[in-house]
């Protein structure tokens, strides 16, 4: 759709849907999760090519986290919901006997989903399946940075799932601003905390209940003892998937002086490894979304001794994996979340020391400890608060669909993969049933002396 004005009636026509009770029974929220399924299996080509188009994101890195992603999480739900849907029994106190207590998910209505542009696809869909199993309505905003997967998602979603129940509005500010300027049953928002902000001011408006996935600096801890070989394979997949344009990338590391300089050089020959020699004529990085991304980027490069890339092109929204070495805390590369492929790397004496560098800043995202020493393990789970945590190994935490995944504090609110998402768009009503037999006369007027007595026996 192009026009703002349309929006309203758009809105208008998700909550008609909504009422009517369509997306309420079982069998038509596993029609849309095996339409989500199709989707991807009978167009992940083209889905793939959209993400080319916008990032020069490697095929297998678009399969692996947008396309088979989404696959696997569809066949995940329509498996789960039968038995995520069930009424969930819990005790009743004597005092309200008879009676049966359970708590029972509704969906929350028409909800709103806005998207980023770093996986366009993932991100705008994966909320969508939760809110498709919990049986709500849904308008989907996807990212105009990522102008081609934008366009396709606007295609295949009236396509493939019910046009009545969902919408996709395509638009840059003025579009997000009308959409928020309407009255949702919840809003799913993923992107960085400034807009985040905005969200949740507009959502105040209509205590319209939301989850904020934002993102934050997420660090990397070394302890010295540790396998150096794998971890810094495992750190330099991690930051240079997609680019470093990932919320849980690692964004700093804090190495243990004792390996620090044997980590920064298995790092830079593991990119060398990984992108070769001249890493622009890979085609295995992605590139950075825009030139104005590229710009932001290059003015971090002086907050440190460049051990390994540093160059980049405009014209070809290209940045080198770059590794910076003695930086300081407080240089421009510290202060946000860098989201593009520059790892500074930072020495501590101890991990006692890692964890009050970590302690002194905002909550992140998610948290690295490369260690063998389980103490340390331990004492940095223990005495550290990340959205999610991973130990040994990075970012692929996201990968695991029991686990939640969410921020905490500036990095988010509100979490979803697996159940969860099911949880978030869901409503837990409480639901009490009394049979019109035994109507105790106890509770009701007057309330006499031996009324008063047999209360205090059953407290």
């Amino acid at each position: 759709m192009d026009s703002v004005k349309e929006i309203p009636g758009l809105v208008k026509k998700l909550r008609g849907t909504f009422d009517s009770g369509r997306t309420r029974p079982l069998e038509w929220r596993l029609r849309q999760l095996k339409a989500i399924k199709t989707m991807v299996k009978t167009r992940g080509d083209d889905i793939v090519a959209a993400l080319q188009k916008d990032m020069s994101k490697p095929s297998i890195e678009a399969l692996v986290a947008e396309v088979s992603f989404m696959a696997q999480e569809a066949d995940l739900f329509r498996k789960k919901l039968p038995g995520w849907m069930k009424p969930e029994k819990v005790s009743t106190p004597l005092p309200v006997q008879p009676g049966k207590s359970q708590i029972v998910r509704e969906p929350y209505g028409v909800v709103l989903i806005i998207a980023p542009w770093n996986y366009p696809f993932q991100l705008c869909m994966s909320p969508l399946a939760g809110a498709v199993a919990a049986g709500n309505c849904a308008v989907l905003k996807p990212s105009e940075v990522t102008p081609n997967t934008s366009a396709l998602i606007a295609r295949l979603v009236p396509e493939f799932l019910d046009p009545d129940a969902f919408a996709v509005v395509e638009g840059a500010v003025p579009e997000t601003t009308a959409l928020l300027e309407q009255q949702f049953d919840y809003i799913f928002y993923t992107g960085n905390g400034t807009v985040g902000r905005i969200v949740m001011e507009a959502a105040a408006k209509h205590l319209t209940p939301l989850t904020l996935e934002l993102g934050g600096k997420s660090p990397t801890i070394v302890d010295k003892d540790v396998d150096l070989d794998v971890a810094a394979r495992r750190i330099a997949w991690a930051k240079f998937f997609n680019g470093g344009q990932t919320c849980v990338a690692p964004d700093y590391i804090l190495a243990h002086e004792a390996i620090e300089s044997r980590l920064v050089d298995k790092l830079r020959a593991t990119v060398k490894e990984f992108y070769g020699e001249d890493p622009k004529q890979s085609k295995d990085l992605t590139r950075v979304v825009n030139r104005r991304h590229v710009q932001r980027l290059s003015k971090l490069l002086g907050s440190g001794e460049v051990v390994l890339g540093g160059d980049y092109d405009e014209s070809q929204n290209y940045l080198a994996p770059t590794i910076l070495r003695n930086v300081r805390e407080d240089s421009p590369v510290m202060q946000d979340e860098i989201f593009g492929p520059i790892l500074p790397v930072l020495k501590v004496p101890s991990v006692d020391a890692a964890i009050e560098f970590v302690n002194k800043r905002p909550k992140p995202l998610a948290l690295y400890i490369f260690s063998t020493n389980e103490e340390n393990q331990k004492k940095v789970a223990s005495r550290t608060s990340s959205g999610g945590m991973a130990i040994n190994h990075a970012i692929v935490h996201l990968s695991v669909p029991d686990l939640p995944f969410g921020g905490v504090g500036p990095s988010g609110m509100g979490a979803y993969h697996g159940k969860t998402s099911f949880d978030t768009f869901s409503h837990r009503k409480s639901v009490l049933k009394k049979p019109f037999a035994f109507d105790a006369p106890i509770l009701y007027p007057p309330y006499t002396e031996s009324k008063t007595k047999w209360l205090k026996k059953l407290l």
